[in-house]
């Protein structure tokens, strides 16, 4: 049917059911709009446009998937983000999970680790083992790793934002003590510490120093580890943070090129560590616009890199996605209708062809996951995997014309975001200023609003909610007093026995880096041989960086 003739008959069809196609929730989660009909107008590409702004899976721009099988050639990596009470127990936790038939995992680190604090610091009072584990020095990753077999395992990721560096010399180290050379396995770090200025807060030095110290990763990963992932461009914070899909991926890529430039200032080539880069994002609920938004950050992903780096490697070129159901949509009323929506987020992710996926638990929103939840969560991915047929063919979903208009849609979107912040002098300037917190900061009220207001349903919180307190049952629970006394006594136990000149050398080297502007990993690492701790070797940075203030 030619174009015309088709728009004819598209108008008449909107004129004869107009008040039919009227909705009150014609916005997508992020608020773009959508219209009760989609046709070949709406994406208006003939073959020539068609590879050109999709290609073909396995070809630039990468539109619809980075290999040409996909997941024909092997599956997503499947891991769960594991970090819980204690070194030991979080040591059982990974292992069960492994032995479920997970490919990878996850270390959750504890906020006092992760902003750089030791178990026995005041400010560590009451968190300790929390929200994750407690790693103070080499001997609680030497606990952790046990009996794991690394060069068995897919993936290893962490949570290491402000403290990149420490991690790598942790996860080397720990690995050295039960027998393992780096190169047996490979670690992905989220080390994106821009984005905790907007998003989590778990941040010690001020950013451009903070910059640096992620740099350090990237360079050292690049010379010394070349297949490890030194770091994930991090949208999943900001949209958890309240974002939209649009500031999800344009903060991501502005602040991966903040990191980009920085490495090349130094020497590197882009070719050098892109490829084992990642898109850190999250999969949120709101399902066609989630598929367009993969879809969207591979094609972005890949011009960024040919126009703007001119890359010609496609390793290069091709974004690799690791993807975490968003925690917060899950809620704390009926918190079993979880389990749906966590299944639906990861429906989302798998149609938008990612390369690692998380699922939550559905308890998360009352506590650390308890053993049923952890399980219901990786079931979760195996059924998708093994039972629904969605791993038959490459991208599923591409030539649907609601998927490509919101790919469409949401390229221009994220490309005039990248524009204002760009304007506002770049990711790092328009974070320094304000501005970037400004605006995510409107868009967090703006969701909320919808929410309070009824303009967006709920289930169970604004709509059919009940009285019902939530049905715990079993779950598991946090950590308590004891687990934290009893990571104090072995903090105290490791200071007590290690060789303290060793200590005070290596600190002293680890400082004596910061100021020449050097790159700070080797050190780091024979601070932690020594069993240095993580709060002192943040000292010793201080020391010479100075701490940022609070945000």
């Amino acid at each position: 049917m030619p174009d015309d003739r088709l728009a004819a008959e598209v108008g008449r069809w909107g004129e004869d059911h107009r008040d039919r196609l009227s909705a009150p929730d014609d916005r997508t989660v992020s608020g773009l709009p959508v219209a009760p009909l989609y046709t070949p107008l709406d994406i208006a590409d003939g073959p020539d446009d068609h590879l050109t702004q999709r290609g073909l899976p396995g070809e630039f721009p990468f539109t619809r998937g980075i290999r040409p099988g996909m997941y024909r050639e092997g599956l997503w990596v499947m891991g769960q983000y594991s970090g819980r009470a204690s070194p030991a127990e979080t040591n059982r936790r990974i292992r069960s999970l492994l032995a479920s038939g997970q490919r990878g995992f996850s270390v959750a680190l504890d906020l006092p680790t992760q902003n750089g604090l030791d178990s026995d610091h005041p400010l560590a009072a009451g968190e300790v083992g929390k929200v994750g584990v407690p790693i103070d020095t080499l001997a609680d990753m030497e606990d952790l790793l046990d009996g794991i077999a690394l060069d068995q395992v897919s993936q290893i990721r962490t949570t290491a934002n402000a403290i990149g560096p420490i991690a790598v010399a942790l996860f080397v180290a720990g690995a050295e003590a039960h027998g393992y050379r780096p190169a047996d396995f490979k670690v992905m770090l989220q080390n994106d510490v821009l984005k905790e200025y907007l998003a989590r807060g778990t941040y010690i030095f001020p950013p451009r120093r903070a910059l640096e110290f992620t740099v350090d990763v990237i360079e050292y990963c690049a010379r010394e580890l070349p297949h490890w992932e030194p770091i994930e461009f991090c949208g999943y914070h900001i949209r958890d943070a309240g974002g939209s899909a649009v500031h999800e991926l344009a903060i991501a890529l502005a602040n991966g090129i903040e990191y980009i430039d920085a490495a090349l200032r130094r020497g590197l080539r882009v070719e050098d560590f892109a490829h084992n880069v990642y898109l850190f994002l999250a999969a949120h609920i709101d399902l066609f616009e989630e598929v367009a938004k993969f879809r969207t950050a591979r094609r972005m992903w890949a011009r960024l890199m040919r126009d703007s780096y001119h890359v010609t490697d496609p390793r290069a070129c091709a974004a690799n996605i690791f993807v975490y159901t968003l925690g917060s949509l899950q809620t704390a009323q009926e918190p079993l209708n979880n389990v749906v929506r966590i299944a639906y987020q990861s429906l989302a992710a798998i149609l938008g062809g990612v390369q690692t996926l998380a699922t939550s638990s559905y308890d998360e929103a009352l506590q650390l996951p308890g053993e049923q939840a952890v399980r219901i969560a990786l079931r979760t991915q195996q059924i998708l995997a093994h039972e629904t047929g969605v791993t038959r063919t490459a991208d599923p979903l591409g030539g649907s014309y609601v998927v490509e208009a919101m790919t469409d849609r949401l390229e221009r979107e994220v490309t005039e975001e990248l524009e204002r912040i760009r304007d506002n002098g770049g990711a790092l300037a328009a974070l320094e200023s304000g501005w970037l917190r400004g605006t995510l900061d409107d868009e967090a009220y703006r969701q909320q609003m919808l929410i309070e207001q009824g303009h967006r349903t709920v289930v169970a919180v604004n709509r059919f909610a009940t009285d019902q307190p939530p049905e715990l049952g079993d779950f598991g629970g946090g950590p308590d007093g004891d687990i934290e006394a009893a990571q104090r006594e072995r903090l105290a136990k490791v200071k007590s026995d290690r060789t303290h000149s060793a200590v005070a050398d290596s600190l002293d080297e680890v400082a004596a880096a910061a100021r020449r502007g050097s790159n700070t990993v080797p050190p780091i690492l024979a601070a932690i041989r020594s069993y240095a701790t993580v709060g002192e070797i943040c000292q010793a940075l201080a020391s010479v960086w100075g701490r940022a203030s609070a945000r």
